[in-house]
């Protein structure tokens, strides 16, 4: 288990380094006839600086012409059983210096473009600054984000956000797929019966479980509670469960697609127009700030805060 959870380091920390802008510069000590060749100084070094485990092979590509003046690319693989993952250094072209560059296109950020169309909207539809969260409806901490963080959220910026979910079930949680499929059945007739149903499943989630879980008789309860809130809500009902009855998770899936693709690993994982916020329920004094940061950058003045108090985190 431990070595496991090194390799697993190891990936996510590559994986870093692969998403950190900016250069990283690592000298490399200049060859004399009583130093190791250029290859295996370049091995030891990237080894000691990124905690490599030991059971990693690790592969230099063929040197290739870079953009940057004086380096070269120099892709480096490592490879364990199954998993391999590649990473692309510069190297100077006297051999004395390694360097860790990425780009970004500043004009194709995909976190500035998430698809919320036809998505349900609390708050206000027409304010500027979007609040976008991925959730699941077993999750407890989604649970406190719903019915704690974002409802205080929503009293103190009125006018100035709008509130988005997209679905992120989690494979962990054996309801979340029905529920999320449920919600979108409703989202599709109501928006006010899609959030009465996702506000009650949020709070109702150890009765939906049951004492002794049952996968199938949390699916009764889902679809009766989903039938409820849209009698409520004047819902078509022939349609709804027409809908309910075909359980379509394509929809799911391609939210579910659309994280993954983004880094979603967890939930809740929220965006506040496009500024990923930690993974988990972000503390009122996460979130507000960010959203400050938002309104300040389209010319909009927040409105003043009081001191903000602590709310529970994931973390």
């Amino acid at each position: 288990m431990q070595g496991s959870a090194i390799s697993r380091l190891f990936v996510s920390c590559l994986i870093l380094i692969t998403v950190s802008a900016g250069r990283a510069q690592v000298p490399v000590t200049a060859a004399t006839p009583t130093t190791p060749s250029i290859d295996r100084r370049i091995e030891v070094l990237i080894r000691s600086q990124f905690s490599v485990p030991p059971e990693y092979d690790m592969t230099l590509g063929e040197k290739t012409k870079s953009d940057t003046t004086d380096y070269d690319n120099l892709p480096v693989t490592f490879t364990h059983e199954d998993k391999k993952i590649t990473v692309n250094f510069l190297i100077s072209k006297d051999g004395s210096t390694l360097e860790r560059v990425q780009k970004f296109n500043l004009n194709n950020n995909p976190v500035l473009s998430i698809d919320v169309d036809k998505r349900p909207v609390r708050g206000t539809p027409a304010a500027k600054v979007e609040i976008i969260n991925f959730d699941d409806l077993q999750c407890p901490y989604c649970g406190v984000l719903n019915s704690e963080i974002l409802p205080r959220t929503l009293n103190h910026y009125q006018g100035y956000i709008k509130i988005v979910y997209k679905d992120y079930p989690l494979k962990m949680h054996p309801w979340a797929m029905r529920a999320a499929v449920d919600a979108n059945c409703l989202a599709s007739l109501n928006d006010s019966a899609y959030w009465a149903y996702v506000d009650y499943v949020h709070s109702h989630g150890q009765d939906i479980s049951g004492a002794q879980p049952d996968a199938a008789k949390s699916f009764v309860a889902l679809d009766h509670i989903a039938q409820t809130m849209g009698t409520e809500n004047k819902v078509n009902q022939t349609e709804l469960a027409m809908c309910l009855g075909k359980q379509d998770e394509s929809v799911v899936n391609q939210s579910l697609k659309l994280g993954t693709s983004l880094g979603v690993s967890g939930t809740p994982q929220v965006f506040v127009d496009g500024e990923r916020l930690p993974s988990g329920a972000p503390r009122v004094s996460e979130l507000w700030p960010a959203i400050d940061r938002a309104l300040k950058a389209q010319g909009i003045q927040p409105p003043p805060q009081k001191a903000p108090e602590t709310a529970p985190s994931s973390k």
